[in-house]
């Protein structure tokens, strides 16, 4: 079942081998499929922006998200987890206004407010493939196929539907004599 262990370590060969048998064997959703579907734990990665690279304050955060989210799956939770990419705001708009070399918003007007905004959705993207490859190698599980993403119809609208409940999330009691 094991290999002996060997004289001299590679590690970048052990690296590779373990995530091509995890990937091989569907390890990550095999950990879901195996435990209960009525015994969920959600769990929505709070996202990254997607046009910045990764930084070890990242690798350092997913790695207590992903401690969590297998402690639960240890304990018998189906922990669906579920990767998001915060692709709209400041940081996306600033990255592009910098490209065009753009310092103040007419400058958006005049350039046009749809190209902007399409430049702005082409750009969220531009280190995509470096995050996916840092998750990977970090062994972070969450599904990278079918993530949310904030600048999508669907996200955007379930906000609004949050923000437009009236919810009181607790009842505070005071006992005051």
């Amino acid at each position: 079942m094991f290999k002996p262990f060997p004289q001299h370590l590679n590690l970048p060969v052990i690296e590779k081998e373990v995530l091509d048998f995890w990937k091989t064997h569907d390890i990550f959703q095999k950990s879901i499929d195996s435990r209960d579907a009525n015994r969920p734990f959600v769990f929505f990665e709070g996202p990254p922006t997607a046009n910045g690279r990764p930084g070890i304050h990242h690798v350092i955060a997913r790695t207590m998200k992903d401690f969590g989210c297998r402690f639960k799956t240890m304990q018998g939770y189906r922990v669906e987890r579920k990767a998001g990419w915060d692709t709209h705001g400041l940081p996306v708009e600033i990255e592009v206004e910098k490209k065009l070399g753009f310092t103040r918003k007419d400058q958006i007007v005049e350039y046009g407010v749809d190209k902007f905004n399409a430049l702005c959705r082409e750009n969220v993207w531009t280190y995509k493939a470096v995050w996916d490859d840092l998750t990977a190698r970090t062994a972070y599980w969450v599904d990278l196929e079918h993530p949310y993403i904030t600048y999508e119809n669907n996200y955007i609208e379930s906000v609004w539907w949050i923000l437009k409940e009236e919810q009181t999330p607790y009842k505070v009691e005071t006992n005051v004599s």
